[in-house]
Protein backbone atom coordinates (compact mmCIF):
# COMPACT_ATOMS: atom_id res chain seq x y z
CA UNK A 1 0.00 0.00 0.00
CA UNK A 2 3.08 2.13 1.39
CA UNK A 3 4.50 1.21 -2.49
CA UNK A 4 0.70 2.05 -4.39
CA UNK A 5 0.69 5.24 -2.47
CA UNK A 6 3.70 6.78 -3.31
CA UNK A 7 3.03 6.18 -7.07
CA UNK A 8 0.43 8.10 -6.80
CA UNK A 9 2.42 11.45 -5.57
CA UNK A 10 4.36 13.19 -8.33
CA UNK A 11 7.16 14.80 -6.23
CA UNK A 12 8.55 16.20 -9.44
CA UNK A 13 5.20 17.92 -10.12
CA UNK A 14 5.09 19.25 -6.85
CA UNK A 15 9.05 20.41 -6.85
CA UNK A 16 8.00 22.19 -9.71
CA UNK A 17 4.93 24.14 -8.65
CA UNK A 18 6.61 24.96 -6.08
CA UNK A 19 9.29 26.79 -7.77
CA UNK A 20 6.66 28.53 -10.37
CA UNK A 21 3.68 29.37 -8.15
CA UNK A 22 4.45 28.63 -4.02
CA UNK A 23 0.33 29.68 -2.89
CA UNK A 24 -0.85 26.54 -5.58
CA UNK A 25 1.66 24.53 -4.37
CA UNK A 26 0.34 24.99 -0.51
CA UNK A 27 -2.91 24.59 -2.06
CA UNK A 28 -2.16 20.77 -3.65
CA UNK A 29 -0.35 19.89 -0.62
CA UNK A 30 -3.68 20.81 1.68
CA UNK A 31 -5.90 18.86 -1.03
CA UNK A 32 -3.64 15.82 -0.21
CA UNK A 33 -3.39 15.98 3.81
CA UNK A 34 -7.08 16.63 3.46
CA UNK A 35 -7.61 13.24 1.95
CA UNK A 36 -5.17 11.25 3.42
CA UNK A 37 -6.40 12.12 6.93
CA UNK A 38 -10.15 12.77 6.02
CA UNK A 39 -11.19 10.83 3.17
CA UNK A 40 -11.44 11.55 -0.62
CA UNK A 41 -14.82 13.63 -0.30
CA UNK A 42 -13.59 15.94 2.58
CA UNK A 43 -10.23 16.46 0.94
CA UNK A 44 -11.63 17.98 -2.30
CA UNK A 45 -14.27 20.25 -0.29
CA UNK A 46 -11.24 21.45 1.33
CA UNK A 47 -9.35 22.02 -1.41
CA UNK A 48 -12.10 23.72 -3.65
CA UNK A 49 -12.36 25.94 -0.40
CA UNK A 50 -8.93 26.82 -0.08
CA UNK A 51 -9.12 27.28 -4.01
CA UNK A 52 -12.00 30.02 -3.65
CA UNK A 53 -10.51 31.64 -1.09
CA UNK A 54 -7.16 31.98 -3.00
CA UNK A 55 -9.33 33.81 -5.49
CA UNK A 56 -11.00 36.00 -3.18
CA UNK A 57 -7.42 36.96 -1.68
CA UNK A 58 -6.51 37.71 -5.29
CA UNK A 59 -9.30 40.05 -5.81
CA UNK A 60 -8.82 41.51 -2.08
CA UNK A 61 -5.21 42.20 -2.73
CA UNK A 62 -4.42 42.96 -6.47
CA UNK A 63 -1.39 44.15 -7.60
CA UNK A 64 -0.31 47.99 -8.06
CA UNK A 65 2.04 49.55 -8.71
CA UNK A 66 3.26 52.83 -10.25
CA UNK A 67 4.46 53.40 -13.80
CA UNK A 68 7.16 55.38 -15.33
CA UNK A 69 9.42 56.27 -18.65
CA UNK A 70 12.13 53.79 -19.65
CA UNK A 71 14.51 54.60 -22.25
CA UNK A 72 14.22 52.62 -25.54
CA UNK A 73 11.29 50.92 -24.51
CA UNK A 74 7.91 51.89 -25.83
CA UNK A 75 5.03 52.69 -23.50
CA UNK A 76 4.76 52.90 -19.42
CA UNK A 77 6.05 50.40 -17.47
CA UNK A 78 6.06 48.93 -13.71
CA UNK A 79 8.95 50.63 -11.46
CA UNK A 80 9.88 47.65 -9.60
CA UNK A 81 11.18 46.27 -12.57
CA UNK A 82 12.87 49.30 -14.06
CA UNK A 83 13.53 50.99 -11.17
CA UNK A 84 15.68 53.53 -13.89
CA UNK A 85 12.19 54.70 -14.95
CA UNK A 86 11.97 58.83 -15.47
CA UNK A 87 8.81 60.32 -14.36
CA UNK A 88 6.90 63.83 -14.88
CA UNK A 89 7.16 66.26 -11.47
CA UNK A 90 3.89 66.33 -10.23
CA UNK A 91 2.68 63.72 -12.23
CA UNK A 92 2.15 60.14 -10.37
CA UNK A 93 1.15 57.20 -13.14
CA UNK A 94 -0.46 54.71 -10.68
CA UNK A 95 -2.00 51.34 -11.86
CA UNK A 96 -4.56 48.76 -10.26
CA UNK A 97 -4.71 45.12 -12.12
CA UNK A 98 -8.06 44.42 -10.59
CA UNK A 99 -11.50 45.32 -10.33
CA UNK A 100 -13.04 48.35 -8.03
CA UNK A 101 -15.73 46.48 -5.49
CA UNK A 102 -16.11 46.55 -2.03
CA UNK A 103 -13.74 44.31 -0.99
CA UNK A 104 -10.65 46.42 -2.52
CA UNK A 105 -11.79 49.93 -2.72
CA UNK A 106 -10.58 50.71 0.74
CA UNK A 107 -7.00 49.43 -0.90
CA UNK A 108 -7.34 51.36 -4.00
CA UNK A 109 -8.09 54.39 -1.59
CA UNK A 110 -5.52 54.40 0.63
CA UNK A 111 -2.68 53.67 -1.92
CA UNK A 112 -3.94 56.98 -3.76
CA UNK A 113 -4.02 58.70 -0.45
CA UNK A 114 -0.59 57.96 0.17
CA UNK A 115 0.80 58.82 -2.66
CA UNK A 116 -1.30 62.46 -2.84
CA UNK A 117 0.87 62.87 0.67
CA UNK A 118 4.21 63.17 -1.16
CA UNK A 119 5.72 66.71 -0.16
CA UNK A 120 4.85 68.89 -2.39
CA UNK A 121 1.79 66.63 -3.43
CA UNK A 122 1.21 65.86 -7.13
CA UNK A 123 -0.82 67.80 -9.09
CA UNK A 124 -2.49 64.95 -10.70
CA UNK A 125 -2.45 61.19 -9.90
CA UNK A 126 -3.16 59.43 -13.30
CA UNK A 127 -4.73 56.00 -13.08
CA UNK A 128 -3.81 53.84 -15.84
CA UNK A 129 -7.38 52.05 -15.80
CA UNK A 130 -7.33 49.36 -18.42
CA UNK A 131 -7.17 46.52 -15.99
CA UNK A 132 -9.77 47.27 -14.14
CA UNK A 133 -12.61 45.63 -14.93
CA UNK A 134 -15.66 46.92 -13.26
CA UNK A 135 -16.63 49.59 -10.68
CA UNK A 136 -19.42 48.59 -8.10
CA UNK A 137 -21.60 51.46 -6.05
CA UNK A 138 -19.15 51.11 -2.69
CA UNK A 139 -16.27 51.71 -4.78
CA UNK A 140 -17.94 54.55 -6.90
CA UNK A 141 -19.00 56.05 -3.66
CA UNK A 142 -15.16 55.92 -2.71
CA UNK A 143 -13.78 57.35 -5.49
CA UNK A 144 -16.38 60.47 -5.49
CA UNK A 145 -15.39 60.57 -1.39
CA UNK A 146 -11.59 60.17 -2.64
CA UNK A 147 -11.72 62.74 -5.45
CA UNK A 148 -13.14 65.23 -3.27
CA UNK A 149 -10.73 65.05 -1.22
CA UNK A 150 -8.27 65.37 -4.00
CA UNK A 151 -9.58 68.62 -4.93
CA UNK A 152 -9.11 70.03 -1.54
CA UNK A 153 -5.59 70.13 -1.93
CA UNK A 154 -5.43 70.79 -5.27
CA UNK A 155 -4.72 67.42 -6.68
CA UNK A 156 -7.10 66.23 -9.61
CA UNK A 157 -7.89 62.44 -10.37
CA UNK A 158 -7.39 61.50 -13.50
CA UNK A 159 -8.34 58.25 -15.63
CA UNK A 160 -6.61 56.62 -18.82
CA UNK A 161 -7.76 53.83 -21.09
CA UNK A 162 -10.84 53.57 -19.29
CA UNK A 163 -13.25 50.61 -20.90
CA UNK A 164 -16.27 51.95 -22.28
CA UNK A 165 -18.75 49.39 -20.49
CA UNK A 166 -16.88 50.95 -16.98
CA UNK A 167 -16.98 54.65 -18.30
CA UNK A 168 -20.77 53.53 -18.48
CA UNK A 169 -20.68 52.80 -15.18
CA UNK A 170 -18.99 55.76 -14.03
CA UNK A 171 -21.81 58.00 -15.88
CA UNK A 172 -24.23 56.04 -14.84
CA UNK A 173 -23.44 56.58 -11.09
CA UNK A 174 -23.02 59.96 -11.58
CA UNK A 175 -19.16 60.39 -10.52
CA UNK A 176 -19.00 62.58 -13.42
CA UNK A 177 -20.48 65.35 -11.03
CA UNK A 178 -17.17 65.74 -8.96
CA UNK A 179 -14.89 64.11 -11.59
CA UNK A 180 -13.89 66.40 -14.23
CA UNK A 181 -15.09 64.65 -17.60
CA UNK A 182 -11.72 66.29 -19.49
CA UNK A 183 -10.19 63.82 -17.40
CA UNK A 184 -10.92 60.69 -18.54
CA UNK A 185 -8.18 59.81 -21.56
CA UNK A 186 -8.24 57.15 -24.15
CA UNK A 187 -4.66 56.37 -23.50
CA UNK A 188 -2.04 57.05 -21.05
CA UNK A 189 -0.29 58.84 -23.58
CA UNK A 190 -2.68 61.62 -24.30
CA UNK A 191 -3.02 61.86 -20.48
CA UNK A 192 0.65 62.48 -20.21
CA UNK A 193 0.90 64.81 -23.47
CA UNK A 194 -2.25 67.05 -21.96
CA UNK A 195 -0.63 67.11 -18.45
CA UNK A 196 2.68 68.23 -20.21
CA UNK A 197 0.77 70.86 -21.80
CA UNK A 198 -0.53 72.26 -18.99
CA UNK A 199 2.17 72.52 -16.83
CA UNK A 200 5.36 72.31 -18.62
CA UNK A 201 6.77 69.54 -16.97
CA UNK A 202 9.51 67.44 -18.47
CA UNK A 203 10.38 64.16 -17.20
CA UNK A 204 13.45 63.59 -15.08
CA UNK A 205 14.97 60.59 -13.78
CA UNK A 206 14.35 59.03 -10.28
CA UNK A 207 16.31 59.94 -7.24
CA UNK A 208 18.46 57.67 -5.54
CA UNK A 209 16.11 57.67 -2.63
CA UNK A 210 13.19 56.44 -5.24
CA UNK A 211 15.81 54.06 -6.72
CA UNK A 212 15.79 52.49 -3.08
CA UNK A 213 12.43 52.74 -2.47
CA UNK A 214 11.30 50.54 -5.37
CA UNK A 215 14.02 48.42 -5.21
Amino acid sequence: MITASLSLADIPGTVRLWRQRKAECLLSIAAFLGVVLLGVLPGIAIAVGLSILNVFRRAWWPYDTELGQVEGLAGYHDVHSYPEARHLPGLVIYRFDGPLFFANATTFRDEVRRMARADPPPRWILIAAEPITDVDTTASDMLEDLDEALNAQQTSLVFAELKDQVRGKIERYGLTRTIDPQHFYPTIESAVQAYRQETGADWTAPSSAQRTATG
